[in-house]
């Protein structure tokens, strides 16, 4: 069975540049947690920004459960085939988390990625795609934080 390696951490913690680190070195496949926010906002015909990527975010777990990010994902990592790694990007949820554990267990590995405030916020000011102002970043990690149980995976 593929092992599925996902970095953990706070928003501009680092965790892209580790996947495009291991893809690059090991070329092996990667799942984006966000991908399924993306489809979604694009489906509603929104812009894409922190605020409608939120609204859609919440409203995807209200309406489909907490673990409707964590079924999606699977799914598209069904269909990679066989491959020996794939790269789990943007796992958040205590609630995702434990979907991978018991469909995956012990080939479910996770690796914490810590950054400060500063420096994370600092980069997602500068990052060329949806860069965030200091305000909208402290505003996701409050909302990661609480809503999203996203300190629990981390933890853990």
């Amino acid at each position: 069975m593929k092992k599925l390696i996902a970095p953990l951490g706070m928003p501009g913690s680092g965790k892209t540049e580790a996947i495009e680190y291991l893809q690059k070195k090991y070329q092996w496949p990667k799942v984006y947690f966000g991908q399924v926010t993306l489809d979604e906002v694009m489906r509603l015909g929104l812009e894409v920004n922190e605020k409608n990527e939120r609204l859609a975010r919440e409203s995807l777990r209200d309406n489909f459960g907490e673990d409707h990010y964590a079924k999606e994902v699977i799914k598209k990592i069904e269909t990679l085939g066989d491959v020996p790694a794939v790269l789990v990007e943007s796992l958040y949820s205590y609630v995702e988390y434990k979907a991978f554990k018991e469909k995956y267990g012990d080939n479910f590995v996770t690796i914490v990625i810590h950054a400060s405030p500063k420096i994370r916020y600092d980069r997602l000011a500068h990052r060329p795609v949806r860069p965030l102002t200091p305000e909208e970043a402290e505003s996701r990690d409050v909302a990661q934080l609480n809503r999203q149980t996203q300190g629990h995976p981390i933890a853990l």
